[in-house]
C-alpha cells in the first residue's frame, strides 16, 4: 500500500503547473521527473506484486480464470514473469516495428490506430495469462510504442480521444468509490488524507532542499506532488484482486486517494494566494536590491533569453545597458558567464531611481511576465516621462496592454522570425532576396499599422473580427499591387539564393 500511495497524479500536477505557467521553473522540472520517475516504476511494481499475495492462487479463485503458470514453482513463476516482460521488450523492437510499417504503409490512419489497439490488447492479454495486471501490458505496449519511429503519427491520431478517455478513466474511478464509508467514517478519512498529505510533502520538502531548490521553489514542488496519484487506482484495484489488501481496507484507501486528488488543486492555490506571499517572499527580500554605481544611456529590465540577445547586440555595437533582473539565481549565473547584472525589481521606483533613469535615454522591458512587463511599463511612463520605452511582447494582446500604457515601440516576440523565415521561403521557392525582402519589408509595416486598428476594439470581440478580416483582404491586396509595381524593374539587384 506504501508503494502505491507514494505515487503522484501526473494528469493532475503536469495540467497544474502548466495553467500557472511553472512548467519551466525549477518546481516545474523537478515535479516533472519525479512523475516520470513514478510512472517507470509501476512497471516493477505491478510485476512484484503477485509475490506479495499471502494466498497464491486466489486471484484465479476469485476471477474463475487459470494461468499458464499457476502450478509452477515460484522461482520458476517470478522468472516466466521476467520473461515475458522482456519478451514484450524484444518483440516490441523487432516485430511491433515491422508490423506497424506494414500498417501505415496502406495509408490508413484508421488501420494504424486498429494495428496499435491490437499490440495493446495482444499485450494485455499476455500479462493476464502470466498472472499480471492487464495494465502492466497496456503500459509496456505504450512504452514499446512511444520508442518506435511512429510516435508522432500515433501520436497526433490519439490526442483527440485522450481528453476523453482520461475522463472516463476518471468517472469509472468515481464510480467504485464507496461515499458511503466516507459518510459513515469522516474522521478517518480526512484524517487519513492529512496524513498522507502531510507525510509526503514533508518528504518532498527534505528532498528539495537536498536539491538546494529555493524555499519559494521548494514550496511549490512539496505541494504538487503531495497528493496520491491514479495509478494507485490500478495497483489498489490489483492488490484487492491478488488478496493482498481486505475489501474494508480497499475501500478506505480508494477513497482516500480521491479526496487527496480532490484538494491538490485548492492546496496548491492556498500556498500561492496565503502561504508564499508571507513566508515565501521574506526569504527572497533578505538580499536587497543591489546598489547600482553606473550610469548607462540604455536600461534593460529583464535578462532571459529576449534580454540578453538586446543586451549583447548593443554591447557588440559599443552601447553599454545597465541590466536589471529579480531572479537572485539568474543574476548570480550570469555573472559567473561575465555580464555585469544587477538584482533588483525593475517596478520599483526606487530602483529605476538607482539604476539612472533620471538621465538614461532608453528603457528596454525584455522581463518574461506580460503582467510585470505592464506594471513596469506604467510605473516608468509615470515617473521618467523623458524615457522611450521599448517592450517585448508574447503576442498581439500583450501588446494592446502595453500601448495603454503608451510605451513608444512594442516587439511582439515571433514577428520578426516569422518574417524572416517566410522571406527565406519565398528565395528557395525562387523568388529574388531583393523582392523577398522588400515583401517582408511591407507585411511588416502593414501588420504594424493593423496592430494599432485592432488595438481599438480589443474589448469588442465582434468589431476586433470584422477589422481583423478587414485588414488580412487589405494587406493580400497591397501586398499584390507592389509586386506589379514599378519598382520591380530593380528586381535584378539581388540574385536568389536558391
Amino acid at each position: 500500500a506504501g508503494l502505491a500511495l507514494s505515487m503522484s497524479s501526473t494528469a493532475i500536477v503536469l495540467q497544474t503547473l502548466k495553467e500557472k505557467g511553472l512548467s519551466s521553473t525549477e518546481a516545474g522540472r523537478s515535479s516533472f521527473a519525479v512523475l516520470l520517475f513514478q510512472d517507470i516504476a509501476v512497471v516493477p511494481i505491478l510485476a512484484l506484486l503477485p509475490f506479495l499475495a499471502l494466498q497464491p492462487g486466489l486471484a484465479n479463485q476469485e476471477n474463475h480464470s487459470i494461468t499458464i503458470l499457476e502450478n509452477l514453482p515460484v522461482w520458476l513463476q517470478a522468472c516466466s514473469v521476467l520473461c515475458s516482460i522482456l519478451a514484450v521488450v524484444l518483440i516490441g523492437r523487432y516485430v511491433i516495428v515491422p508490423f506497424m510499417r506494414v500498417v501505415t504503409g496502406a495509408g490508413l490512419r484508421e488501420l494504424c490506430v486498429a494495428g496499435s489497439l491490437l499490440i495493446i490488447i495482444a499485450t494485455a492479454y499476455l500479462m493476464k495469462l502470466v498472472g499480471l495486471s492487464p495494465a502492466l501490458g497496456a503500459f509496456l505496449a505504450g512504452v514499446v510504442l512511444a520508442n518506435s519511429e511512429f510516435r508522432h503519427e500515433l501520436e497526433s491520431d490519439i490526442e483527440p480521444f485522450k481528453g476523453l478517455l482520461l475522463g472516463l478513466f476518471f468517472i469509472a474511478v468515481g464510480a467504485s468509490i464507496n461515499f458511503g464509508l466516507i459518510a459513515e467514517r469522516p474522521l478517518l478519512e480526512f484524517g487519513l488524507v492529512a496524513a498522507i498529505i502531510a507525510a509526503k510533502a514533508s518528504v518532498l520538502a527534505v528532498a528539495g532542499r537536498l536539491f538546494k531548490l529555493s524555499f519559494d521553489q521548494n514550496s511549490i514542488f512539496a505541494v504538487s506532488l503531495s497528493q496520491v496519484g491514479e495509478f494507485a487506482f490500478v495497483l489498489f484495484a490489483f492488490m484487492g484482486t491478488l488478496g493482498i489488501l481486505s475489501g474494508e481496507w480497499l475501500d478506505i484507501l480508494m477513497a482516500a486517494t480521491a479526496l487527496s486528488m480532490a484538494v491538490t488543486p485548492v492546496l496548491m492555490l492556498l500556498n500561492e494566494r496565503l502561504f508564499l506571499p508571507r513566508f515565501g517572499t521574506r526569504q527572497a527580500d533578505e538580499r536587497p536590491g543591489d546598489h547600482v554605481d553606473v550610469s548607462n544611456p540604455v536600461i534593460i529590465a529583464g535578462f532571459s533569453t529576449f534580454g540578453s540577445t538586446v543586451g549583447r547586440f548593443l554591447r557588440a555595437n559599443g552601447i553599454e545597458a545597465t541590466i536589471l533582473d529579480s531572479n537572485s539565481d539568474q543574476v548570480d549565473l550570469l555573472r559567473k558567464m561575465g555580464f555585469r547584472v544587477f538584482y533588483g525589481d525593475a517596478t520599483r521606483l526606487d530602483m529605476l531611481h538607482s539604476a539612472g533613469a533620471d538621465d538614461a535615454s532608453i528603457l528596454i522591458i525584455a522581463i518574461d511576465d506580460p503582467s510585470t512587463n505592464c506594471t513596469l511599463a506604467e510605473v516608468a511612463r509615470k515617473n521618467f516621462p523623458h524615457l522611450k520605452i521599448m517592450s517585448r511582447a508574447r503576442n498581439n494582446f500583450g501588446a494592446y496592454a502595453l500601448m495603454e500604457h503608451s510605451v513608444n515601440r512594442v516587439y511582439r516576440e515571433c514577428l520578426d522570425a516569422s518574417i524572416r523565415l517566410g522571406i527565406d521561403a519565398l528565395v528557395q521557392l525562387g523568388f529574388r532576396r531583393y523582392s523577398a525582402t522588400r515583401a517582408g519589408q511591407k507585411f511588416t509595416a502593414y501588420d504594424e499599422a493593423a496592430l494599432h486598428k485592432l488595438a481599438r476594439h480589443r474589448h469588442d470581440e465582434k468589431a476586433y473580427i470584422h477589422t481583423t478580416r478587414q485588414e488580412i483582404q487589405m494587406q493580400e491586396e497591397l501586398l499584390a499591387n507592389d509586386r506589379t509595381a514599378a519598382h520591380n524593374i530593380n528586381d535584378h539587384a539581388w540574385e536568389s539564393d536558391r
